[in-house]
């Protein structure tokens, strides 16, 4: 008889455990229940921004890929600096460039609202962002994992530490990716994410002044706005269709015209080179991979169960 209720208890035991995993993973069908209405409101709010200023669709995708690569896809970019918060807004591949928190901020106030309560993750309102975002502006669309928590923390540190820079040679980047359990494959694609939006003069002023790797008719347009002194915050297109997502980005780094270091790093010899060279002419393999990469970047190390909580406001700890 006690073997038999040790029995029943070790089986109880296990069943909890398990259903304890269960609930706590990540799953597209996380708010189906909860706030059927969460995702069209995400997807009506990202389209209507986009619509507004196309170059907006890659301020969010950025977001995202700015907060995965820092302890996890917990949307700690989004708080803002307090006495005990010391906000990854501040770090360097941030500060006076990652923008779109005033969309996120309407996205949380509209489902919120449609919802009736805070149920939607700020953490979760980022990864559906970014895929709409793509979506918006011709890109894949892929189906997003949710259920992420926020977290109650953030790290100027580790941000500087985390977010590759446009700077870097390609052994640094796949050191990057691979820290956060991405391959090299991921690296290319994910990289493929500049095929929109723009970049400041600052990032890629050394490039056209001083490095040799680069045509020499791109090198002088893009000095014409990007002087050699001054001038940092100025803009240029990360492609040349910088508000349609397509292989442009890929193509450029053929031809030597890539903007950034880190962008050329991934075509100038090295081990990248062949699948440069496929997604510059393949828009499935390209799209299909992209989005198979975001998927599993979205999966890094979320807060989920009751890990973390749900913001009531995106900026600030509750």
């Amino acid at each position: 008889m006690a073997s038999r209720s040790l029995l029943c208890l070790y089986a109880f035991v296990l069943f909890s455990l398990a259903t304890a995993d269960f609930s706590a993973a990540l799953s597209p069908y996380f708010y189906n229940k909860v706030c059927p209405k969460a995702l069209p409101t995400i997807k009506r709010v990202i389209e209507a921004a986009v619509q507004k200023e196309k170059r907006m669709g890659a301020s969010l995708l950025r977001l995202h890929f700015h907060d995965c690569f820092v302890n996890g896809c917990d949307a700690s970019i989004l708080l803002d600096a307090t006495s005990t918060i010391d906000s990854e807004k501040n770090a360097g591949a941030n500060a006076n460039s990652a923008r779109g928190f005033n969309v996120v901020d309407n996205i949380k106030s509209e489902v919120d609202k449609v919802c009736g309560r805070p149920v939607v993750s700020c953490a979760d309102i980022l990864a559906v962002a970014a895929r709409d975002s793509v979506v918006a502006l011709g890109g894949p669309s892929w189906t997003v994992q949710l259920g992420r928590r926020d977290s109650t923390t953030a790290s100027r540190t580790d941000a500087n530490n985390n977010i590759p820079s446009p700077f870097m040679d390609l052994p640094a980047l796949i050191n990057r990716f691979s820290n956060q359990g991405l391959d090299t494959k991921d690296l290319v694609a994910l990289s493929g994410g500049h095929v929109i939006g723009f970049a400041q003069c600052n990032f890629f002023k050394n490039r056209i002044y001083n490095e040799s790797n680069i045509d020499p008719a791109f090198a002088r347009a893009r000095q014409s706005t990007c002087p050699p002194n001054g001038g940092d915050t100025k803009l240029a297109p990360l492609d040349p269709t910088a508000a349609r997502f397509d292989t442009g980005y890929f193509t450029n780094l053929v031809k030597r015209r890539g903007l950034l270091h880190s962008d050329q790093a991934l075509f100038n010899g090295g081990s990248t080179d062949t699948l440069v060279k496929t997604y510059s002419t393949n828009f499935g393999a390209f799209s299909a991979d992209f989005a198979k990469s975001m998927v599993k970047m979205g999966n890094i190390k979320p807060l989920t169960g009751k890990k973390g909580q749900i913001r009531v406001n995106c900026r600030k700890v509750n």
